[in-house]
């Protein structure tokens, strides 16, 4: 190579992974087609793992370096003494309405039915406790779960007939309504600012990883930033057609609801009101003692995003 052509720099590789890669990481695929990794001498290595428990234990064995899911197991592990971290948020508004099938058309009508979820512990079941104890209905007791996986496969066991509801996130909400299931309300109305998915790594590798993670966040920041131009729509839209297999109309109202519930954090920065709130569903949902309410915080490690930050 000749002197003009310019240094070389190894690229980095990351394995990053989620229970689905769906409309939440619009911006980290944006900032892999747009090069934003690849400037930063990053590739990222994507894994899907079909659900999110899946996923915290991936973190824990060392098989993911980072991890974009609710942070309920996270928290859980930080309180016993465990390696995860959550050093950024991803999603602090839900994207998600609560469909059913046709023949129900109130959430009081849910009363002994049976409800997808992803998992027990993490996410969706907790949002969906929430909702129908608003309504008078309580877990257990009032209604049952199913643990059918993440939104695409609670879409099918919907119109499979082998669960009667579940929280379902854009744009298939969308591509229910139309096919005539219910919208039985818009999860936001209930919990309006909560962490939905948050980035998560486990801290002793992530340290070994600073710059990588750094450059990471970086990238993403830059992408979410990306996502809320409108200048970049018609890209936009067929990435979102790409990540969730909807047709026509539905990337439209996808990117629309985006942006009017600012879904996106654009600096990945996580409200305390929203990391409350998770703490406090937890309470609810049985799933947080005195100790890990009392030590919940510690899970946040804000040094990798003030440091992309900074870098940019």
């Amino acid at each position: 190579m000749s002197a003009a052509a310019g240094p070389v720099h190894d690229v980095a590789t990351l394995r990053v992974g989620g229970g689905a890669v769906g409309f939440n990481w619009l911006p980290v695929i944006v900032a892999e087609r747009q090069g934003m990794f690849a400037r930063r001498n990053l590739a990222v290595e994507i894994k899907r793992l079909g659900a999110v428990d899946k996923v915290t234990a991936a973190v824990k064995a060392g098989e993911l370096d980072l991890a974009i899911t609710p942070p309920e197991g996270a928290i859980r592990d930080c309180a016993g003494g465990g390696n995860l971290r959550i050093i950024a948020g991803n999603v602090n508004r839900l994207p998600l309405s609560l469909i059913a099938n046709p023949r129900i058309r109130r959430i009081e009508e849910l009363r002994g039915a049976r409800l997808g979820t992803s998992s027990l512990t993490e996410g969706t079941a907790l949002y969906t406790m929430e909702v129908l104890r608003q309504h008078g209905l309580n877990y257990p007791g009032d209604y049952e779960f199913a643990v059918v996986g993440v939104h695409p496969a609670r879409w099918k066991a919907l119109q499979e007939g082998t669960i009667d509801a579940a929280v379902q996130l854009i744009p298939l909400n969308f591509v229910a309504e139309d096919a005539g299931y219910n919208n039985l309300g818009e999860v936001t109305d209930y919990i309006p600012e909560i962490v939905f998915t948050g980035l998560i790594v486990d801290r002793a590798a992530a340290e070994k990883r600073r710059d990588q993670i750094v450059a990471f966040l970086s990238a993403v920041i830059e992408g979410t930033r990306w996502v809320y131009d409108p200048a970049n729509d018609e890209t936009l839209l067929a990435l979102t057609k790409e990540l969730t297999q909807a047709e026509g109309k539905y990337g439209r109202q996808a990117l629309d609801y985006m942006r009017a519930m600012r879904v996106f954090s654009p600096e990945l920065s996580i409200p305390d009101v929203a990391f409350a709130k998770s703490i406090e569903l937890m309470q609810k949902a049985g799933l947080a003692d005195p100790q890990l309410v009392a030590n919940a915080k510690a899970v946040l490690d804000d040094s990798f995003r003030a440091a992309a930050l900074k870098s940019r």
